[in-house]
């Protein structure tokens, strides 16, 4: 009847479009800056048809797993989205969520379409590939989920969006930017009417401020591409890998409905332990919000 017994939730997801054929010809090789040596050294064998685990296929569940933390967040008026602010060396400013859902890149600047479509046409053509940035913000987050030490909220974001595949680094609100910035520009200023701004990216000491949550995600280029490698088969041997097949000159692409699902997965996460642990807590200092 579309509601939840209260019976853990099974899903399968089964991929009718697999063509293992196209693994076959480096089934002894490793290719460069991809899981295949690692998982190799890890488990003495590994699943080159597809790269198993390290495929990205593997994310489909995630998307799966996050409609449904999404469903808990709406009740509570959170609502998580996100955006391609990056391809390649072509910044994306954003603009507008109106359309983010209507293009390939999740572009939230339609100005930028045809730009990022002719550079990956010159990639596709180059049989070269190139990373992305993806910016993902939690609206409607209320103060106080989250821990001052070993489950901060930051840091199990950075944590679920760095175990998405391709994924080099992750960002909280400013990042590694606020190196160059002073503690009169970094700090958010608080009035009786908000926030000034955001810098920390809606976390405080390891605890949301009810500001808008904010992180950024760094995708490495494809490893897959049909422009030959140097590299070592299983035995040490040198050997030229070139990998054919289906292979996307850029993972960050697909990687926003992903990064959505991760962030929505641990805010419901600290949302029912902040339920159960701090449902009692009262305090009469107001809640601040973002101040335009």
């Amino acid at each position: 009847e579309g509601r939840t017994t209260g019976c853990p939730i099974g899903l399968l997801i089964r991929n009718t479009d697999q063509k293992s054929k196209d693994y076959s010809a480096i089934k002894d090789q490793f290719r460069p800056a991809h899981a295949d040596y690692t998982y190799h050294h890890k488990y003495g064998i590994r699943d080159y048809r597809g790269g198993g685990r390290s495929s990205a296929r593997e994310t489909a569940m995630r998307v799966a797993a996050g409609a449904i933390a999404r469903k808990v967040l709406a009740a509570e008026g959170i609502r998580v989205r996100g955006y391609m602010s990056q391809l390649g060396p072509i910044e994306i400013p954003f603009k507008s969520w109106d359309g983010v859902y209507d293009n390939p890149f999740f572009s939230a600047d339609p100005d930028k379409l045809a730009e990022l479509e002719a550079y990956m046409e010159q990639l596709r053509r180059d049989q070269d590939s190139v990373g992305a940035k993806i910016t993902v913000v939690a609206d409607g987050v209320p103060p106080g989920l989250g821990e001052p030490v070993f489950d901060r909220l930051d840091a199990d974001l950075a944590h679920a969006l760095m175990s998405i595949n391709a994924v080099k680094g992750v960002e909280i609100g400013d990042g590694f930017a606020c190196v160059a910035q002073r503690g009169t520009q970094h700090r958010d200023e608080m009035t009786p009417q908000g926030f000034v701004s955001n810098h920390a990216g809606g976390v405080l000491g390891g605890i949301s401020s009810g500001q808008p949550i904010i992180a950024h995600l760094a995708l490495k280029p494809t490893s897959s591409i049909t422009t030959p490698g140097r590299s070592i088969d299983v035995q040490g041997n040198p050997v030229e890998v070139i990998t054919r097949g289906r292979h996307d000159p850029c993972v960050g692409i697909r990687a926003t409905p992903i990064a959505e699902a991760m962030m929505a997965l641990v805010l419901a996460d600290h949302l029912l332990r902040h339920r159960g642990q701090n449902a009692g807590v009262r305090v009469s200092t107001p809640v601040l919000g973002q101040c335009d």
